[in-house]
């Protein structure tokens, strides 16, 4: 084992001085980044409409080109999925990472390039890897085999020369031969899409493996390791694997997690990393135990910029560049990247906790969100589903606001509803399976985590007592036209607060 790590730290060790110098010279190697992007890009559709062969300066770059959300470039991202190539990005681009979270569709599909694969996506696992040797010299994470909790592909309906599917399915399909030497399950099982016959699956084909390091979404890796503590008949996961290590987690927040995870898994030489990959970059990774922010990976292709969030809704927001962020303030992210995603806005808001290094925790969305299980469920959804609920019970609402129910040892997670009616429906129950079955009609996610209630149970609707709202706003002091119920949140701050004046009133 000694010789294999010292094999893993000679390798490293080119890749972690690479990583030294982005620490030391973010703006060079961001500017280095940008140039790249902008010469390989410049015989594309999209970079002679934007004049990319004029374009020397990160001025001229953000000059030239405007702010992009989905809505802007849905167009050319159908005609890519329907095999039109060198549009956004030169090359072939077949695969797309399905997720949602728009305002208008269900879903949205981010083109992943070979270049996104390659130097961004695969980069942030192998340097996951080189970090963590780097931080257990004497680790034995190599003498088993690594299971990461994916999703599933299909072939998209627009072309048989396009896919789409979860981006850690895409990355099981694609990842390189010898990858498979030293992970498990097998690729088929995997990939296969429906829940219950994969739960099963990987668990007999990981139970007698020497699985050293899991990956995934917490709440999708509790379930799985529920069911294979169930089916063992087991009290703890290191009686089924003794030599676990290392959980690498993201998606969601881990805060809500960390008791159950040590109970299950009650050993102090478990190590946990966060990583903050999404459908569109791998951006971060934690490099500091200690510490619960992530280093912003600044090499993977990807050119960042970053809005103020008390600028983010003027009509045009100033982006600022890496040179140019604060400590303690909260950002939206801009990002452009080598599958051809330009000035995009993806939705998700930072804080740098440092500079040199540049480090950032994760703050929450662009807007008010539920996000507690993976199921990223906006504001628009909520309204959208609520309206349907309402016109089919002819029942009418006042306010409402919503949150999550953390997962127990012994429960699913859930959505709780608080909604004062102004006309009440005559049977809740019937009016609480609507909003679901809508949900799941706008939000893949949504639909996805509660399929057959595995990580999501049926949303929990409370009626509020007249009034309840006006005075919890009094209470805040934020009575006024100006100040609104906050709809969603990814707590249960709003929601513990108003139960307990509903049951003072």
């Amino acid at each position: 084992m000694q010789i294999i790590n010292s094999i893993i730290s000679w390798l490293n060790v080119k890749r972690i001085h690479q990583i030294e110098l982005f620490r030391q010279y973010p703006f060079n190697v961001q500017q280095d980044t940008l140039q790249k992007l902008i010469q390989k890009a410049k015989d594309t559709e999209w970079g002679k409409k934007h004049y990319y062969e004029n374009i020397l300066t990160v001025e001229d770059f953000q000059n030239n080109v405007p702010l992009q959300d989905y809505e802007d470039i849905k167009g050319y991202i159908n005609r890519l999925r329907e095999g039109e190539q060198n549009i956004l990005w030169p090359g072939e681009i077949k695969w797309f990472a399905k997720s949602s979270g728009t305002t208008s569709d269900k879903s949205k599909f981010i083109p992943v390039s070979k270049d996104t694969l390659e130097d961004c996506h695969f980069r942030g696992g192998k340097d996951i890897m080189a970090i963590y040797t780097d931080l257990h010299p004497n680790t034995k994470i190599f003498s088993g085999k690594g299971l990461t909790l994916g999703g599933s592909h299909q072939i998209n309906n627009f072309s048989n020369q396009s896919y789409y599917g979860d981006l850690s399915a895409i990355l099981i399909e694609n990842v390189p031969w010898w990858v498979d030497i030293i992970r498990t399950p097998r690729t088929e099982i995997a990939l296969l899409d429906k829940w219950e016959e994969k739960l099963a699956k990987i668990t007999e084909a990981t139970i007698r493996e020497n699985v050293t390091n899991i990956a995934g979404v917490p709440s999708w890796n509790l379930v799985l390791i529920k069911h294979i503590l169930e089916y063992t008949g087991k009290n703890n996961l290191l009686d089924v694997w003794p030599n676990l290590e290392l959980f690498t987690h993201g998606g969601v927040s881990f805060a809500p997690y960390r008791e159950q995870f040590k109970r299950i898994i009650p050993s102090e030489k478990m190590n946990y990393m966060e990583a903050y990959n999404a459908s569109e970059g791998f951006f971060a990774i934690q490099d500091d135990p200690a510490t619960d922010d992530m280093l912003l990976m600044l090499d993977y292709g990807i050119f960042y910029e970053f809005i103020p969030m008390d600028e983010f809704h003027k009509d045009s927001p100033k982006a600022v560049t890496i040179d140019k962020v604060e400590i303690g303030k909260n950002y939206a992210i801009v990002i452009s990247t080598n599958s051809g995603l330009w000035r995009y806005i993806i939705g998700d808001t930072v804080i740098f906790t440092s500079v040199f290094p540049h480090k950032i925790k994760i703050s929450g969305r662009t807007r008010h969100f539920i996000n507690a299980f993976g199921e990223e469920v906006i504001i628009d959804n909520a309204e959208k589903a609520l309206q349907i609920a309402c016109e089919k019970t002819n029942s009418s609402i006042r306010e409402y606001t919503a949150g999550p129910v953390f997962m127990t040892d012994n429960t699913n997670g859930a959505h709780e509803w608080l909604i004062e009616f102004e006309q009440e429906p005559e049977n809740l129950d019937y009016f609480t399976t609507l909003l679901d079955n809508a949900l799941c009609s706008i939000n893949s996610d949504y639909e996805a985590k509660r399929y057959k209630n595995v990580t999501l149970r049926m949303p929990i609707v409370r009626k509020m007592k007249r009034g309840v709202f006006f005075e919890w706003m009094k209470e805040k002091g934020k009575l006024g036209g100006q100040n609104k119920v906050p709809r969603l949140a990814n707590n249960r701050q709003y929601i513990d607060e108003i139960l307990s004046i509903n049951t003072r009133l």
